[in-house]
């Protein structure tokens, strides 16, 4: 019972680690507190057909956008 346990645990997280390897492209140099460039990126985004998923704040209190389109995400992080 214990070894099926870890076996399903095992197959669990190889899932979800599969799962979450996407390709991540980072862009920091963005001020993303302007509301003039969080539009045009936004709308850049959009016609590229890249889909809003989050808006945050990090724990270093920087805005982050995460798009995300075809399992791929974009994290522009304010500068």
């Amino acid at each position: 019972m214990k070894k099926k346990i870890q076996l399903i645990t095992a197959a669990m997280t190889l899932l979800l680690t599969l799962n979450m390897s996407a390709d991540t492209i980072i862009n920091s140099e963005l001020n993303l507190y302007n509301p003039d460039v969080r539009k045009c990126l936004l709308d850049a985004t959009k016609s590229e057909g890249w889909e809003l998923k989050s808006v945050y704040i990090n724990a270093s209190d920087k805005l982050v956008y995460v798009f995300s389109k075809d399992g791929n995400d974009k994290v522009y992080i304010t500068k």
